[in-house]
């Protein structure tokens, strides 16, 4: 990983380090992921979404666990990993989470951290980055697309609330 850059945004507003992440930074991303991937908007998201799954990321990935620090603070992040199949002489970058203060919308943070997380990956010798977002995760769509993205496919989540399923097998005998 290479080393931070620093960077005032265009309006000169706000000073901005992209950097790895610390093991002091793992509450505040995950903070910042709560506020972020709610069950009202993302619902998704929400359920995976964890403090294992930031400590994860960073135990395992820790060359792709980025941080946006805007004038001293924690407000945005990136995990991810990379992934090597068996019987493919191509390695695959897959950009599993990345979040960025409503506050700094529109403000450059998340394609700084896009692009120091591709640098990270190609710098692991990946040469494809693979991205997924809920079908309607607007934002998330138009940001991928504006930085380059494309050839999207449909991916269908399916849900099941297993304590209904289990009062009603008790109820019926064992059948669903």
């Amino acid at each position: 990983m290479k080393a931070a850059t620093k960077k005032t945004d265009a309006n000169g507003r706000h000073s901005v380090e992209i950097r790895p992440m610390d093991i002091d930074d793992l509450a505040t991303v995950f903070h910042l992921g709560e506020k972020l991937f709610t069950s009202q908007d993302l619902p998704n998201l929400y359920r995976t979404w964890d403090e294992f799954e930031v400590v994860d990321f960073f135990q395992t990935d820790p060359d792709l666990c980025l941080v946006a620090e805007v004038n001293g603070r924690v407000r945005g992040f990136v995990l991810g990993t990379t992934i090597e199949k068996s019987k493919s002489s191509w390695k695959y970058g897959y950009l599993t989470w990345i979040g960025v203060d409503p506050s700094l919308k529109n403000s450059g943070v998340g394609k700084r951290l896009l692009k120091a997380f591709i640098d990270a990956i190609v710098e692991d010798g990946a040469r494809i980055l693979l991205v997924d977002t809920e079908a309607n995760n607007a934002e998330a769509l138009s940001f991928f697309k504006k930085m380059g993205f494309g050839s999207p496919m449909a991916h269908i989540y399916l849900s099941m609330n297993i304590d209904s399923t289990k009062r009603r097998r008790k109820r019926t005998g064992g059948a669903p």
